[in-house]
């Protein structure tokens, strides 16, 4: 180390400038130790004073030498060597020191090789590069060091992390992990590029000059940042180690993650397949049903063919895993094994139900061609002609049919039971075992008929010695099974297609005209007769069973084919945005109605095979199930008009291209509609062969069932089309009727009656009668397709049942009849385009009238007993009187209600029983006014309610009127329905006021308890109650009751424009509190 003349240090500077030394030195030359060479030729002995002091106090190595140049100067030299020699043995003590004069003197102690220029060595050195590169390698080894230290503490906390528990965490922690590495990867990248930069620089001057040779200093620097790099290298393959085996632990914690998200999705799948597989508990009840259990099957399995495909590719997934060492597995192998488990269950599953049912498919195949043969034996027997038999070349002839008729019993005789028993005890049930049994039964009298007739037959075909008279020979055993109740029976026939079905017309119909003409040609016996309407009756069962189970594939193909494509992922992208989510308008309450036939009605159905005279019970049982077509037709408008809006749909074409249908889907819509009006047609068919059997009043009853039914669909189809009503048209009760009238309209006005006379034209309505209400509505024709063509009906006025009156027979015409409301301030003449329509609406009308006499009578009954209970715990008032606990003034609409009510229905029910034309007639105003103080008070300031029962709103108009309607007369002045104007005279009329009134009509008759209302007596009207109901007290007995406003109206006098009853044959009663 060598220390300029020219430096001027400070102590500090000094100290700190010898601590730098040691750290690049290595431990081998640290060892050796230290020269130093203090240059002062060109300065003075103080500075070379205070260097070496400072020397021997600061310096930190292992110092061997000192190497000092004195001062050149002859004053200063001088001084120098006196100074030095006054001090020598002082300064040996501290440091071995050797004063020389000159760079010769230098060269004898150091070689030039090892010595500067300027101290007239060789070496080439440059101390601002000794510096920089000095520096240059402190910072790069501290950066190697902190990198170290942060990939330890980064490896650490990987080695540290849990793993969690699903797909996204552990998603998320691979993905931060991969950052955290990334971001360690390109610290370790800088530190290398630092690394390799120094290096190079320590390199330069053998890159520009090749003969160069590196001094010792740059030899160590070289070698210290080579080492700075390979310690680098080490750290970086050691955490590229460590970090791929925690990479790989991570992804194979995220492969466990999505296995075992998999491993739930299939197995409850699989679950939902086993459960599926576990309602295939039957075995069928026929070959058909049986047919339709294994396509079932088949489809079941078809769906389930996913399910195990995806679980097989999950179990080769985790077999992969476990091939490839993962960690997990233990987890990982009892998974694969549950889901092979589950796997070949469900196989083994599909297996024996596939080989039950083919069991019994063979079973029911075996019972229907012997019931087959059964049956085209009796056949056979039924259809010889007799007049042919009596000869002895017809005998032979019908001799040889027989027996080549039993020579193919072979192939369809059915076996012994004992056999069966054995090759079917798998599948066999005490139903079915029942079935065996009577079909043996069956085929048994079947064969015995057969050797009756053959033994008849062969003596006809032996020669006669003498004349016989021919009489036809019959079976002794009736074709009519003697078990009265039915059994589960089974079908003989399979065959849905329209070709069959037509063949199947063909053949019943030649049935017809044989039968028919072995019946003349045998005289018609008794017996024969009902042989030949058992077989007809048997066709029209089996026709009836195979348009149902064809009906029924029918409806599963469309639910399958066309709905639950609608909800398929895969079809999505083929449904246009208006027809997504428009399943239930499209295909209505279509699964409702395939669960039901499919699953009750069918099979219900099948048990009546052999018992078709009875299959009307099967009807009526059913009745109520058969209302879910109304909802059905209901919405069909709907329907077709969504199906004409994406009838060209790709997805329709796929859909039907997939099923291989002819038609498109429309046609399979209309099969509900189709499919309710055919049962008619059978019931009736079925009938006509079973009029003098068992079941003939309940096919009867069925029938009468099914069409209306089909009038109830028929007649919510019209009200569905209703415009312009504002209540709820549920709430008016069931649609009972509806249908077109000319209507003619009759009002009161003041004292007399306003008739539009002067309309020669009448009105067109449209009429619907509920049972709470009358609707009138105008009849409208749309344009369009379909039922967008259907007419559509704009509300103009309702009539409230409770306030309705009837006149079967009108002047002029048998085919008018009137409808009255509110005593007749409204009537209504109504002409029925027939005699019959009127004689049904009318006979319909007196029907609702008289239950609400009914309902109104059983409740007055109930009232006048609940009155006895009051009254025995009742108690006496001051004044003699019998009160009741209760408060003075009753409830209103309770106890009096129905007062009202059967006052009411009352008046309905004289006119209905034609003892009076004319109930309420207009007579001069009474002598009696009112007696209270505001007598003067304007009638239109007090309102009451018209109904009697407080019902409103039910007597209402329609808002929208057209323009149109001025010319049908509905909107003149005259027309209370439309005229503001007369709608107020209407209500003036009938406004009452608190006050005295005398009473114009009495009567003599009534009970104990009710209130006797005399012509003369003075009533009191103290207050008006809710319900269209008045207090009214009788000052003449002192009695008080609630009181109907439009009875009141009649009863009472107005001074200006009262309208009263005729006293003769008028009685009035009202419940008095007694």
């Amino acid at each position: 180390m060598t220390i300029s003349t020219t430096c001027i240090i400070s102590h500090n500077c000094f100290f700190l400038s010898f601590s730098l030394v040691p750290p690049p030195i290595s431990s081998q030359d640290a060892g050796i130790g230290f020269i130093l060479v203090i240059d002062r030729r060109q300065d003075k002995w103080t500075s070379v004073q205070a260097s070496i002091l400072r020397i021997a106090a600061s310096f930190p190595g292992n110092l061997q030498l000192v190497l000092v140049l004195r001062p050149t100067g002859f004053f200063h030299r001088t001084i120098f060597d006196i100074a030095f020699k006054f001090h020598r043995d002082e300064y040996k003590m501290k440091l071995p020191i050797i004063m020389l004069s000159s760079l010769a003197e230098l060269n004898s102690y150091i070689d030039r090789t090892q010595l500067t220029e300027d101290l007239g060595g060789t070496l080439d050195y440059c101390h601002n590069r000794w510096l920089t590169h000095r520096t240059a390698i402190e910072n790069f080894a501290q950066m190697v060091k902190q990198t170290a230290k942060n990939l330890r503490s980064f490896g650490t906390e990987l080695a540290e992390t849990e793993l969690p528990n699903d797909v996204q965490s552990t998603s998320a922690l691979l993905t931060a992990h991969t950052e955290n590495k990334d971001k360690m990867k390109e610290d370790l990248r800088i530190a290398l590029i630092q690394g390799q930069d120094i290096l190079k620089s320590i390199r330069k001057p053998v890159f520009e000059n090749s003969e160069y040779n590196m001094n010792p200093d740059q030899l160590e620097n070289q070698t210290t940042v080579e080492r700075l790099l390979a310690q680098l290298d080490e750290t970086e393959a050691a955490f590229d180690d460590f970090w791929s085996k925690h990479q790989q632990k991570l992804e194979q914690c995220l492969q466990l993650r999505h296995f075992e998200l998999e491993f739930k999705e299939v197995k409850a799948a699989l679950d939902s397949v086993s459960e599926r597989l576990s309602h295939f508990t039957e075995v069928g009840n026929s070959c058909s049903h049986v047919e339709h259990i294994l396509k079932d099957l088949a489809s079941s399995e078809e769906k389930s063919h996913e399910i195990l495909g995806k679980a097989k590719m999950l179990i080769s997934k985790g077999d992969q895993f476990i091939q490839n060492n993962h960690y997990a597995v233990d987890s990982i192998l009892p998974k694969c094994n549950e889901l092979q488990h589950h796997c070949d269950a469900i196989a083994t599953a599909v297996n024996k139900i596939r080989a039950f049912l083919n069991q019994s498919h063979e079973l029911h195949s075996r019972l229907e061609k012997s019931m087959k043969w059964c049956d085209e034996g009796i056949f056979l027997l039924a259809s010889q002609p007799v007049d042919k038999c009596q000869s002895q070349d017809g005998a032979e002839s019908a001799l040889q049919e027989i027996e080549k008729f039993l020579e193919t019993g072979g192939d369809n005789k059915l076996m012994e039971l004992n056999y069966l028993s054995r090759e079917y005890e798998a599948i066999l049930s005490e139903e079915l075992m029942e079935h065996i049994q009577k079909v043996l039964q069956k085929q048994e009298s079947m064969e015995e008929m057969f050797q009756k007739r053959r033994v008849s037959l062969k003596k006809l075909a032996a020669k006669q010695m003498r004349p016989v008279q021919p009489v036809a020979p019959r079976p002794e055993n009736s074709l009519k099974s003697p078990c009265p109740s039915p059994g589960l029976q089974r079908d003989t026939e399979d065959s849905s297609s329209p070709d069959s079905l037509m063949v199947r017309g063909m053949y019943l119909r030649r049935i017809k005209r044989e039968i028919s003409e072995i019946h003349q040609n045998r005289g018609g016996s008794v017996m024969d007769d009902e042989e030949n309407l058992a077989v007809l009756r048997k066709h029209v069962m089996n026709e009836l069973l195979e348009t149902e189970r064809a009906y029924v594939e029918e409806l599963l193909c469309v639910l399958e084919g066309y709905a639950a494509e609608m909800d398929s992922p895969l079809m999505a992208h083929l449904i246009l945005p208006g027809l997504q989510n428009k399943k239930d308008v499209l295909f209505g309450n279509m699964e409702e109605i395939y669960h039901f036939h499919n699953r009750i009605f069918l099979r219900e159905l099948e048990n009546y095979i052999e018992y078709p005279e009875l299959v009307g019970r099967c009807f009526l049982e059913r009745m109520e199930d058969f209302q879910i077509y109304e909802k059905y037709c209901q919405n069909k408008p709907r329907s077709e008009s969504l199906w004409r809006q994406f009838s060209d749909s790709v997805f329709f074409q796929e859909c039907q291209r997939k099923l291989d249908h002819k038609l498109s889907l429309d046609s399979y819509l209309l099969k509900p509609v189709q499919r309710i009006t055919k049962y008619q047609l059978l019931l009736k068919e079925m009938l006509k062969y079973s009029k003098n059997c068992e079941g003939a009043e309940d096919l009867q009853e069925a029938l009468t069932s099914i069409l209306g039914i089909l009038k109830a669909v028929n007649d919510s189809m019209h009200q569905i089309a209703i415009t312009g009503y504002d209540g709820n048209l549920n709430e008016l009760g069931k649609l009972l009727m509806q249908g077109s009238f000319s209507v003619w309209t009759d009002h009161k006005k003041g004292h007399s009656k306003v008739k539009d006379l002067a309309r020669f034209k009448p009105m067109q309505r449209h009429l619907f009668l509920h049972e709470k209400a009358i609707l009138f509505c105008k009849k409208r024709e749309e344009n369009g397709e379909g039922y967008e063509k259907a007419p559509s009906y704009s509300f103009k006025n309702s009539l409230n049942m409770t306030a309705v009156g009837i006149t079967e027979n009108v002047k002029g015409d048998a085919k008018k009849f009137e409808i009255w409301y509110n005593a007749r301030e409204e009537v209504y003449i109504i002409q029925a385009p027939t005699l019959e329509v009127k004689a049904t609406w009318v006979n319909e009308i007196r029907k609702v009238l008289t239950s609400q006499l009914q309902a109104c009578r059983r409740k007055n009954e109930a009232r006048n007993i609940r009155k006895q209970e009051e009254r025995s715990a009742g108690v006496v008032s001051p004044d003699g009187c019998v009160t009741s606990v209760a408060s003075k003034y009753p409830e209103k609409g309770k106890g009096n209600l129905h007062a009202t009510h059967l006052f009411s229905l009352s008046l309905k029910f004289f006119n209905i029983s034609l003892l009076s034309l004319r109930l309420f007639l207009p007579v001069c105003p009474a002598a009696a006014s009112p007696t209270s103080p505001d007598k003067n008070t304007k009638r239109h300031e007090v309102k009451s309610d018209p109904t009697p029962l407080g019902l409103r709103g039910w007597s209402k108009t329609s808002q929208s009127l057209d323009a149109s309607e001025e010319n049908d007369g509905w909107s003149s002045a005259e027309d209370p329905l439309n005229s503001s104007d007369a709608e107020e005279e209407v209500k003036v009329e009938k406004k009452l006021t608190p006050g005295k009134y005398t009473v114009v009509a009495d009567h003599d008759r009534g009970g104990p308890e009710d209130l006797v209302l005399k012509s003369g007596e003075l009533v009191q009207l103290m207050h008006e109650g809710e319900d269209g109901l008045w207090y009214v007290k009788n000052l003449t007995t002192s009695k008080e009751g609630w009181v109907p406003v439009n009875s009141l109206l009649v009863l009472l006098g107005n001074s200006k424009s009262a309208i009263s009853l005729s006293s003769s044959g008028m009685i009035f009663i009202v419940n008095a509190l007694v």
